[in-house]
């Protein structure tokens, strides 16, 4: 099982990735936990420059966010399917098509087609979107704002909008949630929707 975690910063989605890989290890699953960008030694590098200071126009952005991508893919997502682990995976490419797709205006085909050898016929299983108010995200952020959370608020809310789109036109797979739950709560109604699909 492949799952992956979505949202604006502050959105919660980091503490819910980790919450999900406990309570399945608990069950007896093997589990790999990973981030993008990250996840790799070569992904944590991307990360440094992606999340660093700096300016970057939206394609090469979009093209480093691929790039780690294509190198997690490899190296950590398809080997551990392959040998039957579950993956639970904080964003995946989902945020590229919202936050270079959409907010940023590259499109979502040009997105696309920029990922399609690294994902090849991969998509999540089960993608949870956090929503959260945008005003709200910037007060649960923790530590210096890195280079894209330093965009502002009316960045946060186009990225808000593009994914609440990509729900709506995807909603075998991506399922929204109020970020706004209380974390054990939200939990339990993540457990509930998989143990659905299993």
């Amino acid at each position: 099982m492949f799952v992956t975690f979505e949202g604006i910063d502050g959105s919660g989605k980091s503490t819910q990735a980790a919450l999900l890989a406990a309570v399945l290890r608990a069950e007896g699953r093997e589990v790999v936990e990973t981030r993008e960008p990250g996840g790799t030694p070569l992904g944590e590098r991307i990360r440094g420059l992606l999340l660093g200071d700096g300016e970057i126009v939206p394609f090469a952005e979009a093209a480093l966010f691929a790039a780690a991508r294509a190198q997690l893919v490899a190296d950590v997502i398809r080997p551990a399917l392959d040998r039957g682990a579950d993956v639970v995976c904080d964003r995946f490419i989902d945020s590229s098509l919202a936050y270079q797709g959409l907010a940023r205006g590259l499109g979502l085909d040009a997105v696309l087609e920029l990922n399609a050898p690294a994902l090849g016929s991969l998509l999540p299983d089960r993608t949870f979107l956090l929503l959260v108010p945008p005003a709200e995200s910037a007060g649960r952020a923790t530590g210096r704002p890195d280079r894209i959370e330093r965009e502002g608020l009316a960045f946060l809310e186009r990225v808000d909008r593009a994914y609440r789109e990509l729900a709506a036109a995807l909603p075998a797979r991506i399922t929204m949630l109020d970020g706004g739950l209380a974390p054990t709560q939200l939990a339990r109604a993540i457990r509930d929707e998989l143990r659905a699909l299993a």
